[in-house]
């Protein structure tokens, strides 16, 4: 990795990380729009932004954590980094894989994991008698909020994608 690319996926983790911490009530809970999600899919055009999100949400996790703002505590930073480690790889795949013109895979692919991710870890903390019904209830209310952000990021990258930005 090089200057230039390091430097980048080091800004992403930045924007990602301030974005969450300054929008802290709207970015952490069951119901939440983590608009810093939106830079899931950055992957979409630039494959070393899965390490800048990855990182953005780690920090964000664990500050948020450390802050007392983030619910879900020290876990989040290791389920949710997870979630969003899984979902940037699987953007970055399936990139070129289009229905009707648009990458629904990697569109949807946070929306899914995190709905799964996110919503088993507030079961498991808020709803420990039925984790089952208490994943599938706050996992969509996760799922939501995710559906949002990544809206807003496939607007953001057709945006980018037109800049040399990320061109090296």
């Amino acid at each position: 990795m090089n200057t230039k690319t390091l430097t980048r996926v080091a800004l992403i983790a930045a924007v990602y990380t301030v974005v969450s911490l300054a929008l802290a009530p709207f970015s952490f809970g069951n119901i939440q729009v983590r608009i810093s999600e939106a830079l899931t899919l950055l992957p979409l055009i630039y494959q070393p932004a899965i390490a800048g999100v990855t990182l953005g949400c780690f920090l964000t996790n664990l500050i948020g954590a450390l802050m007392g703002v983030n619910p879900t505590g020290l876990l989040d930073a290791v389920i949710g980094t997870a979630a969003t480690f899984i979902a940037a790889m699987i953007t970055w795949h399936f990139r070129n894989k289009k229905v009707a013109g648009l990458p629904l895979i990697s569109i949807l692919a946070p929306v899914v994991l995190n709905f799964f991710f996110i919503g088993a870890e507030l079961a498991v903390l808020m709803m420990p008698e039925n984790v089952i019904m208490g994943t599938l209830i706050f996992g969509a209310e996760v799922a939501v909020g995710e559906l949002i952000s990544v809206v807003i990021g496939y607007f953001l990258v057709k945006l980018l994608s037109g800049t040399k930005l990320f061109a090296d």
